[in-house]
């Protein structure tokens, strides 16, 4: 399909494989800080996930570095072992992950509900924002966890550095106005992220070149080594020391990467199948062997653990990614920044990039969802919010544990009693084929409704049939939906949902004269060919 061809959408994808860099540069320094690794280590994993997982990766939208989830893990790790003996237990987890994808564990993505996954997003969408407060306001106050939030933020408003600020408000003035103005958002070769970039660097050296007591420091800006010979290059990468296999610690290291990173870049993967416009369908298996090869090359290199981040997958979506060329461009990029202008790219203030993540931030954690939820009920509503509160106090993987037990809990209290089945009929070429949905639909089905429709041949006739149903949870709804209107028109399927209620209608839930439902005794042979023919 043309849109599964690599340069088919070039133009736009070099927009937002620049963007996507912009992002995933301060991202790459800053987990590498918080991980008490060396700053080049962030780049290094950022680069082999840009370039390495991007191209084995099925997915078009997701991009893969450094994740703030394993920045404790990797902490920790790194002061009880060292950072090279840290390293093998990295290249460990890596070949774990790829050992994963064989046995095929990458279907239990398929598992967690819509709201959950929602959740998760606006949760990191709320910690990006509150992370780069103290940037944005020039504080040297670090955001804290838990309750802790609350009096960091406050501190961090009573350490403000006007020359940091000016620049945070006009780099997101020119962020905000690019979303506004519609005839500045179509220019996707000049983004508006790179635009706050250039204004950032041009206000500061303004600053500096008037002798301006707002000068922002060094402190404050973007930070990469700048090797000046060959053997000063060499001399950033740190390897692996191979004897520290035998070390039990090292193993129980790479056991909880491998648990952790897995189970974040299958919730990334979820999420970004929602982002992609095209609703592609993503292969986690597929992802779980190519996150293990980037780890096990990011370790062998001397860099950190990745996984799949929703942070640079929703800056990449969100800046009109058509294809993972957009990844690997990002990685390009990365890598020749570092080579080759090093010291052009320590001139970026970190207000300006914490002004990038601060849009990002509010995207993920937009009212609107908030309210979209909201209005679909509590069933809907009360694990969403759970897992977002959660997320931001407890942590990622606590939160959506909640998230799914709230969910679950709602689920087995209002269809305990309830069974599902699923039956397709046997057919052959020509034949209209049938797809009977149970009494009960819940999130939990979804995995294999979603097998089912992938597996349909194409050119084929289909009509989903609700007539029994009472209850069908949101997600497979969604599933469905997105299906009919986007999968099944790219592979020539014609689809007719029929015997759907009011409560979960969908859109061709009617006759062919678009004034009643269909009635169940109406499908007849003649009726599903009149369905078929208009």
């Amino acid at each position: 399909m043309k849109s599964n061809n690599l340069f088919a959408h070039l133009k736009s994808d070099v927009a937002s494989g620049l963007v996507v860099f912009l992002v995933a540069l301060p991202l790459c320094l800053g987990i590498a800080l918080a991980s008490g690794a060396p700053l080049f280590a962030g780049i290094i994993a950022g680069i082999v996930g840009g370039i390495v997982v991007g191209a084995l990766s099925q997915s078009h939208i997701s991009v893969s570095g450094p994740a703030a989830g394993l920045t404790a893990i990797v902490f920790v790790a790194i002061a009880d072992l060292g950072y090279e003996s840290f390293l093998v237990a990295v290249i460990l987890a890596g070949a774990m992950q790829l050992i994963l994808g064989f046995v095929k564990a990458g279907t239990i993505s398929n598992y967690f509900p819509s709201n959950v996954i929602e959740g998760m997003l606006a949760g990191i969408g709320v910690i990006i924002f509150i992370q780069q407060i103290p940037l944005a306001l020039g504080s040297d106050v670090e955001i804290g966890s838990g309750l802790a939030i609350f009096t960091d933020i406050f501190a961090a408003f009573l350490d403000i550095q006007p020359g940091i600020l000016i620049i945070t408000v006009a780099s997101l003035a020119v962020l905000i106005t690019w979303q506004k103005t519609p005839a500045l958002k179509k220019l996707k070769l000049v983004p508006g992220a790179l635009v706050a970039v250039l204004l950032g660097i041009f206000i500061n050296g303004l600053f500096i070149a008037t002798n301006s007591s707002f000068a922002v420091g060094a402190d404050y800006l973007v930070n990469l080594p700048v090797p000046k010979s060959i053997e000063e290059f060499k001399g950033i990468f740190v390897s692996p020391s191979y004897e520290a296999v035998f070390n039990p610690g090292v193993w129980i290291v790479a056991v909880t990467i491998t648990i952790v990173a897995s189970i974040e870049t299958l919730l990334c993967i979820e999420a970004t199948e929602r982002l992609d416009p095209l609703k592609r369908f993503v292969n986690t298996n597929v992802e779980l062997k190519a996150q293990g090869v980037g780890n096990m090359i990011s370790g062998v290199l001397g860099g950190l653990p990745m996984t799949s981040v929703v942070v640079r997958s929703s800056a990449n979506a969100n800046s009109g990614a058509k294809t993972k060329m957009s990844a690997i461009i990002h990685g390009f990029l990365l890598l020749i920044c570092v080579l080759s202008i090093p010291m052009i790219l320590n001139l970026i203030p970190m207000a300006t990039l914490a002004a990038i993540l601060l849009t990002i931030g509010y995207k993920l954690a937009n009212p609107a969802t908030i309210k979209h939820f909201w209005d679909r009920g509590k069933y809907q509503f009360v694990p969403f919010i759970a897992t977002m509160l959660a997320v931001v106090f407890l942590g990622l993987l606590n939160g959506v544990a909640l998230g799914m037990i709230i969910s679950v809990i709602f689920i087995l209290r209002g269809n305990i009693k309830k069974a599902y089945f699923f039956r397709k009929e046997e057919y052959s070429s020509g034949d209209v084929i049938h797809v009977d949905l149970a009494q009960e639909v819940s999130f939990l089905n979804k995995a294999a409704i979603k097998l089912t429709l992938n597996k349909l041949p194409d050119n084929s006739k289909v009509i989903i049939n609700a007539f029994d149903t009472v209850y069908i949870a949101q997600d497979v709804l969604d599933l469905i939906h997105e299906f009919k209107m986007v999968n099944a028109k790219e592979r020539g399927i014609k689809v007719v949902l029929v015997g759907f209620k009011d409560a979960y209608r969908l859109d061709n839930d009617i006759d062919a004269n678009n004034k009643v439902y269909i009635d169940k005794n109406l499908l007849s042979e003649e009726k599903i060919s009149q369905l078929f023919n208009n």
